[in-house]
């Protein structure tokens, strides 16, 4: 199973201190973080895909290229592309682009975002979201297994007698994860590419994600990718950490309070009730990660939430540690003596060469 982390790569007010980081500050921090999380025996790190603010990511391949050419095995990732107002031809230009550059550590997250004005900003509709979504991921996954492509659709220009360059590395495409909070028809989408499915449910209860997970499965199994516990699901949680699980609820408490996206809503004991946010112990961070395969199954990726809502560049850092140290070699042991022999691993370039092979 895969660990990591992922950032919404927010620039948010520190609210004990009152500072905004600039923009560079924020980027440089994030890299620092993606490096630090190698160090700290993390798997993945995954950045997201946005075009306004306070969020700086509008170029995630650019930042993660000049990640990974300063780490050596850390899997790189998205925590969105955004598959509806990107042109897929330059989807699948860039991602090969970054896949060769990393040598194949690289896979990526299909999204539609949840910025409603980026759309039109783009030249699209939101009313045709998941059209759009379907449209272009279609002519990607053509783009990056057929050498030269005719194609006609509805959102783009057609192609005639189209070559993607360069070709995707070692001629196995980056693996894709489709990421989706509550559309149906991406679950579905994911199943019947025999893609990911990665459920970011750090805002929903757990019933809601267990419906979704369950009808990626169910529909993987039915386009005949496997059973549907070979379905390959991916999970993102948020947590805080301290040694003593007081300090990390009075440490984290002005930060959940003030935070963008679900500060001065409910109280911060609703939402870790209602929610996977988890505030305490590392062991209470073991407890309720193990409980996320009580309802979504054996599942191959894990990612945390943890630079988010303002917090300091060193807290991250020692997150990370605690991460690294105390919980995830803990859940690396009990998620892999829970999980059948049947059930895949995360794919990865070599597990998917291998594959190729095969079927060759």
């Amino acid at each position: 199973m895969q660990f990591g982390i992922f950032t919404v790569s927010d620039v948010t007010t520190d609210p004990t201190t009152g500072r905004t980081p600039t923009d560079a500050e924020r980027i440089k921090n994030v890299v620092t973080i993606a490096k630090h999380a190698e160090e700290a025996g993390l798997d993945v790190f995954a950045l997201g895909e946005h075009h306004n603010e306070p969020f700086f990511s509008s170029s995630p391949t650019t930042t993660l290229a000049y990640i990974a050419a300063q780490t050596d095995k850390l899997l790189l990732s998205t925590a969105t592309t955004l598959i509806t107002t990107n042109d897929p031809v330059k989807i699948a230009e860039d991602y090969a682009m970054l896949q060769h550059l990393s040598d194949g550590r690289i896979d990526l997250m299909m999204g539609r975002g949840n910025t409603g004005p980026v759309y039109p900003w783009f030249g699209k509709d939101i009313r045709a979201g998941i059209p759009l979504a379907i449209e272009n991921y279609a002519l990607l996954h053509q783009l990056w297994r057929e050498h030269v492509v005719d194609w006609q659709g509805k959102f783009r220009t057609p192609l005639q007698s189209f070559t993607s360059t360069p070709r995707p590395l070692d001629g196995v495409p980056p693996f894709v994860w489709h990421g989706s909070i509550r559309s149906p028809e991406i679950a579905e989408q994911a199943a019947y590419y025999g893609d990911g499915f990665f459920a970011n449910h750090i805002f929903w209860p757990k019933e809601h994600t267990q419906r979704m997970v369950q009808l990626y499965r169910q529909r993987f199994a039915h386009y005949g990718h496997g059973g549907e516990d070979q379905a390959i699901v991916g999970l993102g949680g948020q947590v805080f950490m301290r040694k003593n699980s007081q300090d990390a609820v009075n440490e984290f408490r002005p930060y959940f309070d003030n935070a963008p996206v679900y500060g001065h809503g409910p109280s911060m004991e609703e939402f870790t009730a209602e929610t996977p946010l988890t505030v305490g112990s590392p062991q209470q961070v073991i407890d309720r990660t193990l409980g996320f395969r009580d309802y979504v199954g054996d599942y191959q990726r894990q990612l945390f939430l943890m630079d988010h809502a303002g917090l300091p560049l060193k807290t991250v850092l020692e997150q990370l540690d605690l991460l690294g140290s105390d919980v995830v070699p803990v859940l690396r042991k009990e998620f892999a003596a829970l999980k059948p022999a049947h059930v895949p691993d995360a794919p990865t370039h070599e597990s998917l060469m291998a594959a190729k092979k095969v079927a060759a």
